[in-house]
C-alpha cells in the first residue's frame, strides 16, 4: 500500500468515527445533565478552540492527510510548540465532550476507536516527517506528542 493510499484510509476511518461521535442519537448510560453535561460542553469548546487555533497556525500547510505538503515548512510555533499534534488533540478533546454528552456505547466505541486511529495516524505522519525534515527529530524530543511536556524539576542540588 502507499503512503498516499494509507493516508487516505486513515482520512476516511478518522472522518466516519467523527460522523458517530457527532451524529449518533444520545443513550442512556449515564445521566448527561448537570455538572456531567456541563463538563461534556466545555470539553467539546475545548476541542473546537484548539482545533481552530491548530488550522490557524498551519496557514496554507493544513491538510487533512497525513503527508506533508511540498510547499510546507515544518511548523513548530503556537500550539505547535506546546504540542506536535494539536488537531488530534482537539480531535479527542471534541470526542471526548461528545461522548460525554451522547452517553451511549456508540459514543464510547467510536472515541475509543478514534483514539486508536489518531496513535497510528500519528506515528505514520511522523515518519513523513522524520524524512521530510531533518529538524524534526529535535523538535519531537522537545515537544510531547499530544500532552505538554513538562521538564523535571531538580530539587535540593539533585
Amino acid at each position: 500500500m502507499t503512503d498516499k493510499t494509507r493516508g487516505n484510509l486513515y482520512v476516511a476511518i478518522q472522518f466516519v468515527f467523527l460522523g458517530v461521535l457527532g451524529f449518533t442519537p444520545a443513550g442512556d448510560l449515564w445521566v448527561a445533565t448537570g455538572l456531567v453535561g456541563l463538563a461534556g460542553i466545555v470539553l467539546e469548546f475545548a476541542g473546537i478552540a484548539v482545533l481552530a487555533v491548530a488550522f490557524v497556525n498551519l496557514g496554507s500547510s493544513l491538510t487533512a492527510h497525513p503527508m506533508p505538503r511540498d510547499s510546507a515548512s515544518l511548523k513548530t510555533t503556537g500550539l505547535y510548540a506546546v504540542v506536535r499534534h494539536p488537531i488530534y488533540l482537539g480531535l479527542l478533546l471534541l470526542g471526548a465532550g461528545l461522548t460525554v454528552v451522547g452517553a451511549s456505547w456508540w459514543h464510547v466505541g467510536a472515541l475509543v476507536g478514534l483514539s486508536v486511529l489518531l496513535h497510528f495516524k500519528a506515528d505514520f505522519e511522523e515518519r513523513l516527517l522524520r524524512a521530510t525534515y531533518p529538524d524534526y527529530e529535535a523538535y519531537a524530543r522537545r515537544v510531547g506528542r499530544l500532552l505538554p511536556r513538562v521538564a523535571a524539576r531538580r530539587r535540593g542540588g539533585r
